[in-house]
C-alpha cells in the first residue's frame, strides 16, 4: 500500500501562536482543555517541546477509548508546525505508518489550523481516517473555545 494524505483546515479566532505553543511545549495541558476527546497525555521520554520526546495519549474516538504513543518528529518554529509519528497504539492496528502534522498560519485575527495525516493502510479494506479528521476539528474547536474564554 502507498502513503496517502488527508488534510482538514479550521479557522480559529483565538491566538494561533498560543495554539502552536500548546502542541509544541504543553501537550499535557490538552486533556484539561478538551477532556471529552483527550483524557491524558504523559511524557515517556525526553523533554516535552523537543524533537525526540515521546508522549503517551489516552483519547476517545469512534465511541471507544484509545491509546497512542507518539514521537515528536519535527518542530518548525518558522512554519508553526509540530509533527507527531505514531509509534504504538490503536491506529497501528489499521495503518502501517501514521504521521500527524499540526500547523498554524497566523495573520492577525485570522488564524488557520491545518491538520494533515500521512498514513499507509495495512490492507485495502482499511478505511481512510475520515472520522479522525472530524476528531481533530473537535479538538481544535474545543481549544479555540477555551482560549477565547481566558
Amino acid at each position: 500500500m502507498a502513503m496517502t494524505t488527508k488534510t482538514v483546515q479550521i479557522k480559529i479566532k483565538s491566538d494561533g501562536d498560543v495554539f502552536h505553543e500548546l502542541w509544541k511545549a504543553n501537550p499535557h495541558e490538552v486533556p484539561t482543555i478538551t477532556p471529552t476527546t483527550i483524557q491524558n497525555c504523559q511524557s515517556h521520554e525526553g523533554d516535552v517541546g523537543t524533537v525526540g520526546s515521546v508522549l503517551f495519549w489516552n483519547y476517545f474516538h469512534d465511541g471507544k477509548d484509545r491509546v497512542a504513543k507518539t514521537l515528536i518528529q519535527e518542530i518548525d518554529e518558522g512554519k508553526k508546525s509540530v509533527t507527531f509519528k505514531v509509534l504504538e497504539g490503536d491506529l497501528l492496528e489499521l495503518y502501517k505508518t501514521f504521521v500527524i502534522h499540526v500547523h498554524v498560519d497566523t495573520h492577525g485575527l485570522n488564524n488557520l489550523v491545518t491538520w494533515t495525516v500521512e498514513y499507509e493502510k495495512l490492507s485495502p479494506d482499511v478505511p481512510d481516517p475520515d472520522t479522525l479528521m472530524e476528531f481533530y476539528k473537535k479538538v481544535t474547536k474545543d481549544i479555540e473555545t477555551h482560549h477565547l474564554k481566558i
